[in-house]
């Protein structure tokens, strides 16, 4: 897992890697199970394939992307470790604290890019606009992502964690996202608690009013348990965003909520006003859940 080659990785950054891409591949194992349940309900039709292939068309500028954003990423968080007074080697105990540190750092992207406008209309949005929850949502994500959620994990290597190390660690919470995001597994009982499972993510995903804003951990429940966003799942969830899209043309999904901030803003008439529509989720009637 070569991200940094100045920082080359060690045998645990390497054994995060294999870690990360096996729960990628569960992708290999929920999906057909996702459609085989969806035929034998009779809800496997066209527009349910539409939505699929809609939230799997999204990777394609993802991977296109891939390079650019790799580069970025390599001059961001290097020119933050040259800047680090001092290096924290990596053990298996350091990779532990590192893990934390990025799963809480993960919390505070999540939240922002559902609370502050110009992240939610630009990049995440993207990542709720279906209506739909199953292993195709969790590829449903912007490649403006890439250039934003990499600043929020400047922390970690700037108090001396490897680079590399990060990057593994942020790799491994971002491939944790792939198997919860089905509705093949029910409630988990204790780990529903603790651990961010597909119960926890399909409220996240959830437009309901007792799901807005809540569950925004990438693996641990414990920040949201702290910082007041944690729910249960307690009634079926509907998806996708207040407004919905209702559209699986892959320019509408990245550019639809775009044009919605863009209009708020010009509908303003006085400096709160711009200065609410240009940041605040307030007034957003497309946002997810009103406001991870």
């Amino acid at each position: 897992m070569d991200v940094l080659p100045a920082f080359p990785p060690s045998g645990i950054e390497q054994w995060l890697g294999l870690a990360a891409a096996v729960l990628g591949a569960l992708l290999l194992v929920f999906l057909p199970f996702e459609l085989w349940q969806r035929h034998r309900a009779g809800t496997l039709n066209r527009k349910a394939v539409l939505e699929m292939l809609a939230s799997a068309s999204v990777t394609v500028p993802a991977v296109l992307m891939g390079g650019v954003v790799l580069g970025f990423i390599t001059a961001l968080w290097g020119g933050a470790a040259a800047l680090s007074p001092w290096s924290i080697p990596t053990t298996p105990w350091t990779a532990l604290a590192c893990g934390l540190l990025v799963d809480l750092l993960y919390y505070w992207d999540h939240r922002c890019a559902h609370q502050f406008r110009p992240y939610w209309a630009v990049s995440h949005s993207v990542h709720h606009s279906s209506h739909q929850f199953d292993q195709t949502t969790a590829l449903r994500v912007s490649f403006v992502d890439g250039f934003l959620s990499p600043w929020f994990y400047l922390p970690a290597v700037f108090v001396g964690f490897n680079p590399v190390l990060v990057a593994a660690c942020f790799g491994l919470i971002l491939a944790w996202q792939q198997w919860i995001h089905t509705e093949t597994v029910g409630r988990l009982r204790w780990f529903d608690g603790w651990l961010n499972t597909p119960s926890n993510h399909r409220v996240h995903h959830g437009v309901q009013v007792q799901y807005i804003d809540k569950n925004y951990g990438a693996v641990l429940m414990i920040w949201d348990r702290l910082f007041g966003t944690f729910a249960r799942e307690e009634e079926p969830v509907r998806y996708g965003l207040t407004q919905a899209i209702d559209s699986s043309n892959p320019w509408t999904i990245h550019t639809l909520e775009i044009g919605r901030w863009w209009r708020d803003v010009r509908a303003a008439r006085s400096g709160p006003e711009l200065w609410g529509a240009l940041v605040s989720m307030r007034k957003s009637a497309g946002q997810t859940k009103g406001a991870a």
